[in-house]
């Protein structure tokens, strides 16, 4: 009987010097996420619940009702929404259409694939002076336009210059988001669009039908990291305006300001607002995924 007992114990002290091993390597992570995202992220909502940080009198939701009453606040909220509305679906759709492009049987593509690459390797503060040059009152694109009559617009202080950051935004965003959508591309299943070729689909029916099921995946990760990056829009637009431009005053500028003015009871409750907009935006496209991609194997 004493024999037989041998390899549990041994195999529980093997166990238990497994577990060790495995808490011994993950505990730099731990230890890392609980100091640089969970503890300030309660130090976040603490400050979101006072009135300041020197008196720290509880006022529970009076910041919130401060801040969703603030004009600054409603503009930046306005503008980033806009700018999410349209950039995020634009870049989504477009850099699926390269992808699958680059797909099919065309001539230079990795000429065109290293192409649409190449503003990834490009520092933002030489795109910004491109931009500036380009969409200044005086600049190549209001140049271009004079030669067909029409009169120079003043794009970086005006309502168009949204479109100048959306241009702005698809031309940096489009190659990484191709390049994810191209590998999920090569991951389908050959022989099921074999079989729907046989069948007599069409490609409309393949990639309406098939392609977009296996592709749920990646158009929601792809669509919510484009939303993230839509939320860093600040580095360009603030390189382009400065701290108080009137027709790009985003959610990021409001935060930038109210850090600089010290009032991180204002910083702390826009965060969580964002955050939990985010945090519903995200639980919408996982439910969309779900129910869209939920008979694929």
């Amino acid at each position: 009987m004493k024999k037989q007992k041998i390899p549990e114990v041994r195999g529980r002290t093997l166990k238990k010097s497994e577990r060790i091993t495995e808490v011994t390597f993950l505990a730099p992570s731990i230890i890392g996420v609980l100091v640089f995202f969970i503890l300030p992220f309660f130090v976040v909502v603490y400050y979101s619940v006072i009135d300041n940080p020197i008196n720290r009198d509880f006022v529970f939701l009076d910041n919130f009702k401060e801040i969703l009453q603030n004009e600054a606040f409603q503009l930046a909220s306005k503008n980033t929404l806009l700018f999410s509305v349209v950039a995020v679906p634009l870049v989504v759709i477009l850099s699926l259409m390269l992808a699958v492009l680059l797909d099919s049987k065309i001539f230079y593509k990795s000429q065109l694939r290293a192409s649409f690459l190449c503003p990834l390797m490009v520092p933002t503060a030489s795109v910004v002076l491109v931009w500036q040059v380009m969409f200044h009152r005086c600049g190549t694109v209001n140049q271009f336009l004079e030669h067909f009559g029409a009169d120079p617009v003043d794009w970086l202080k005006t309502p168009k210059g949204m479109i100048v950051v959306i241009i702005m935004f698809l031309w940096k965003n489009l190659g990484y988001n191709m390049i994810l959508f191209l590998a999920a591309l090569s991951n389908i299943p050959g022989d099921i669009l074999e079989v729907a070729t046989l069948e007599g689909a069409g490609p409309v029916y393949k990639f309406f039908h098939l392609k977009l099921r296996y592709l749920s995946p990646s158009i929601l990760f792809v669509t919510i990291l484009s939303l993230i990056n839509s939320f860093k829009i600040f580095r360009e637009v603030y390189l382009l305006t400065g701290d108080y431009p009137d027709a790009l005053y985003m959610i990021q500028h409001f935060m930038n300001n109210t850090f600089s003015l010290l009032e991180y009871q204002k910083l702390s409750s826009a965060a969580i607002v964002m955050s939990l907009v985010m945090a519903v935006i995200i639980a919408i496209l996982f439910a969309a995924e779900y129910w869209f991609g939920k008979d694929v194997e």
